[in-house]
């Protein structure tokens, strides 16, 4: 008990004290994962949008899919993505591999159908609302995809803070094509994960610490924007 409280302490007073080298970690995490976020936003929502307000043949297999890729196991987009960006792969040239770029798009890679699977849902409902509307008026489908993301901005901007959450949360796949190299990709989860088998509790505490103030400041943003979202809703009807 003694020694967690000791290395308690000595996490606090690394937060406290602005360690150069935690707040290096966490800037790059950051980074990183905003990075990340804004890709798969670019990505995911539109997709999300343009199958909910959509309706053609295998419709229903592809919101099967994109649904079940929400639960992709980080290890294996990790591999999909080392194996595209190696020096044997179709990307090898690039030379990304090990860099802070691939572990953007290896968490892209993760959240992407996240955030599509929840704009899906998001946008589908909105569609319900407005489609009568969009006949009468004769709405053609991308501008009805462009009218939906802006009336459900709010509801939308949960989806993202949710792909956040879970890119700043990922170890697997960015450890793999990171290569947790010391000041290049090393990031709060893998710093969290070397800093604990080194024995140094105090900088794997104070990251674990950020990690979970990080979690609640985005839970608590969700929430606030689905009670905006809600009270929106209220007053438009």
């Amino acid at each position: 008990m003694t020694d967690f409280m000791d290395a308690f302490a000595a996490a606090l007073h690394l937060i406290l004290g602005g360690d150069p080298e935690l707040v290096a970690i966490v800037l790059r995490s950051l980074a990183i994962s905003l990075s990340a976020t804004a890709l798969a936003g670019l990505v995911g929502l539109p997709f999300g949008a343009l199958v909910a307000v959509s309706r053609f043949p295998g419709r229903s297999a592809v919101v099967i899919v994109l649904n079940a890729l929400m639960g992709l196991p980080p290890v294996v987009v990790g591999l999909v993505v080392y194996l595209l960006l190696s020096r044997a792969g179709p990307l090898g040239s690039l030379g990304l591999l090990f860099t802070p770029a691939a572990m953007v798009i290896a968490q892209a890679c993760l959240i992407t159908p996240i955030i599509a699977a929840l704009a899906r849902q998001t946008v589908e409902d909105l569609h319900a609302n407005y489609d009568e509307l969009f006949r009468s008026l004769r709405v053609g489908r991308l501008r009805a995809v462009a009218t939906l993301l802006w009336d459900g901005r709010l509801s939308l901007a949960t989806a993202l803070l949710a792909g956040f959450g879970r890119a700043s949360a990922e170890v697997g796949a960015v450890i793999i094509v990171g290569g947790n190299i010391d000041k290049v990709t090393r990031v709060m989860t893998t710093a969290i994960a070397l800093e604990t088998s080194r024995g140094d509790l105090a900088l794997a505490l104070g990251l674990g610490l950020i990690v979970l103030c990080l979690s609640l400041a985005i839970n608590a943003g969700a929430l606030a924007l689905g009670q905006a979202a809600r009270r929106g809703a209220g007053a438009a009807s």
